[in-house]
């Protein structure tokens, strides 16, 4: 890798303004999260020295230190020993590194992330109804007849409805949308696999699913939207309701 070049130091030390005294650990975080995420910093660029953030951010080496420590550990930097500090992907590559330290430091209640989750949910169909092709019905339709042949193997029915989002999502052919829905679904998997526990829960799953899937095939963005918007609905309602533990599967 070759030296530092002037210009991403410029552009670097430009955009970090200085920060209040005493700012701490998480604030410095955020400030180079947001020049990360920008675009105007390409991949592999190796970052300025840390006591050159740390002069330019006007705090001490100790808070960048630790910064940088804890965006390698959600994957935004890699810290080589004896070489530096490098950016290791791309905006939309961060997206999903970048969402989840946003949701840990932030606090994000449960409710919040469904209710992010059912709008890009909603989103996905519409675009998914005017975007996919035959393959993406196939795929589709096959994780639906999944779903039917495991109405009583929630382990299975939770595969087949977390599949037939995944393709979904796929199909809406928005790579940023796709990052953001990933996370999303991660934090919320220890809730999701108690959102369906008996044959009747899985049953009206089966339905919904199937209700997207029509308006899909059709084409129709207006009734995919809101055969998800029931499904998001529900599905909620059934996360929400049922007690921690119970044994079930996702959607």
């Amino acid at each position: 890798m070759p030296a530092f070049p002037a210009k991403p130091v410029d552009t670097i030390t430009a955009a970090l303004e200085s920060l209040p005294s005493g700012t701490p650990v998480s604030e410095v975080a955020r400030r180079m999260l947001d020049l990360f995420t920008g675009g105007s910093i390409a991949p592999g660029t190796r970052l300025p020295p840390e006591r050159q953030l740390a002069s330019t951010l006007a705090v001490g080496r100790s808070a960048v230190r630790e910064a940088l420590a804890a965006l390698e550990i959600l994957g935004i930097v890699d810290v080589r020993p004896g070489s530096g500090t490098y950016l290791r992907g791309s905006a939309s590559e961060l997206l999903p590194q970048t969402l989840r330290w946003g949701l840990l430091i932030g606090g994000r209640e449960t409710t919040e992330l469904l209710e992010m989750r059912e709008g890009l949910e909603i989103f996905v169909a519409r675009l998914a109804a005017s975007r996919s092709d035959e393959a993406t019905l196939t795929r589709l339709q096959n994780t639906v007849d999944r779903m039917r042949d495991a109405l009583d193997n929630f382990a299975a029915f939770a595969r087949a409805d977390l599949d037939f989002h995944h393709t979904l999502s796929e199909a809406a052919r928005n790579a940023t949308l796709t990052d953001q829905l990933h996370v999303i679904r991660s934090l919320l998997r220890v809730y999701a696999d108690r959102a369906v526990h008996d044959r009747d829960h899985a049953e009206s799953a089966l339905i919904e699913h199937e209700a997207v899937l029509e308006a899909i095939r059709a084409g129709d963005g207006d009734r995919a939207a809101s055969a998800m918007a029931i499904h998001m609905a529900t599905a909620t309602a059934r996360i929400l309701t049922e007690p921690a533990g119970t044994p079930a599967s996702g959607e």
